[in-house]
């Protein structure tokens, strides 16, 4: 399957990256102007980073900024790049999660009311004392549903007027369903194979899957950890989109690898913007949008053990997050001092800057390494 490609095509796979750095250049001002104008912005009452004293500078900061990188690339991609095998359903999967992560955003804003679950201590007793025999019997079919609900908030910082996590969740395995459909069933056998670095492929036929699905949803979530910091989600999602870039090219990809290109290009206009102080923030709208399409492209080229490699920062981050629930409900304490990663080294006097530069730094030596592994 790898075939290199021509450096006429490199010429054009660069070229995609400028034209989508200038055009997101030359609406990111009305965007800016959009997002303060309607007071789509940070707030308190959900968000609790924002009590912290380093980060009372942040309240009233847009957010929804990733909107930036999702239209820009979109748009260019439909009007360049919209090839049948290979862009239909990255771009698919993109929005599907960008939409759910702008319904969170929008909600957690302007959503008047906190959304609560109930507690299955309450459940349980209204299932023995409620008088209809009908609700009774509704509540004792639902109640694995309501189980459900409530473990997967241990999954969450704290529940808010947004989304709820198992909501979250369930659409955010649409969109690792939709994926994998795609590429078991629409690219052919070559990707029923998974690479193992240093050893080549080997066939796994259709537990392909649920890795799929997980990499998909696992990766989104671990880029929507890491955006809390000015920069580093953008600095850090562009330097994983350039290596992707680089790896499709490589392997023959032309489509990918300019989409990738295409991202890489928006990616370093939004993190202009977002360098503090930050014009405006990414969001879920952008985090869970490219979280999920980095996923799918490192899949679409058969390189999908690489992702703890090319998405390191973000798998730290979220490992963090696993890490500081596992403490709390086994050993009742906290390991970290807040996570994800970042808020840990900030609690512990790293300054904003410091935090996000060294992050970027290490984070750009293990896509090397990633990079490096395969090619092996």
């Amino acid at each position: 399957m790898t075939t290199l490609i021509s450096v006429d095509s490199l010429e054009t796979i660069v070229a995609f990256s400028l034209i989508s750095c200038v055009a997101a250049f030359l609406w990111a001002p009305a965007l800016i102007k959009f997002l303060y104008k309607y007071n789509i912005t940070r707030r308190n009452p959900h968000d609790v980073t924002l009590t912290m004293e380093c980060r009372k500078h942040k309240k009233g900061v847009p957010i929804m900024g990733g909107l930036l990188i999702i239209v820009t690339v979109a748009v260019i991609t439909l009007l360049f790049n919209w090839e049948r095998r290979f862009t239909w359903v990255p771009i698919g999967v993109m929005l599907i999660a960008a939409t759910l992560g702008g319904v969170d955003d929008l909600l957690n804003i302007f959503n008047e009311k906190k959304r609560r679950n109930r507690k299955l201590k309450h459940l349980l007793r209204l299932i023995r004392v409620h008088k209809s025999i009908k609700h009774r019997l509704w509540l004792i079919m639902t109640f694995p549903w309501a189980v459900f609900k409530r473990t997967s908030l241990w999954l969450g910082s704290h529940p808010g007027k947004g989304l709820h996590v198992h909501e979250r969740l369930i659409l955010q395995f649409i969109a690792g369903a939709l994926a994998a459909w795609w590429i078991y069933f629409k690219l052919g056998d070559y990707w029923h194979n998974i690479y193992i670095p240093f050893d080549g492929f080997i066939d796994i036929g259709w537990l392909i899957i649920p890795l799929i699905i997980l990499f998909v949803m696992g990766t989104a979530n671990a880029v929507n950890f890491s955006d809390g910091m000015d920069g580093l989600a953008g600095g850090s999602l562009a330097i994983t989109f350039c290596a992707l870039a680089f790896l499709s090219w490589i392997e023959g990809f032309q489509e990918l690898a300019i989409l990738n290109s295409t991202v890489v290009g928006a990616l370093i206009t939004y993190t202009y913007f977002n360098i503090k102080p930050a014009r405006f923030q990414m969001g879920d709208i952008g985090s869970l949008g490219l979280g999920a399409l980095l996923a799918i492209n490192a899949i679409a080229i058969n390189r999908m053990l690489l992702l703890p490699f090319l998405g390191f920062i973000f798998y730290v981050e979220i490992a963090s997050v696993i890490i500081q629930i596992l403490g709390r409900y086994t050993l009742g304490r906290r390991i970290f001092k807040m996570a994800p990663a970042h808020h840990h080294f900030e609690l512990r006097g790293w300054s904003e800057e410091k935090t996000v530069m060294r992050f970027w730094v290490i984070h750009a030596a293990v896509v090397i390494l990633g990079v490096w592994i395969g090619l092996a």
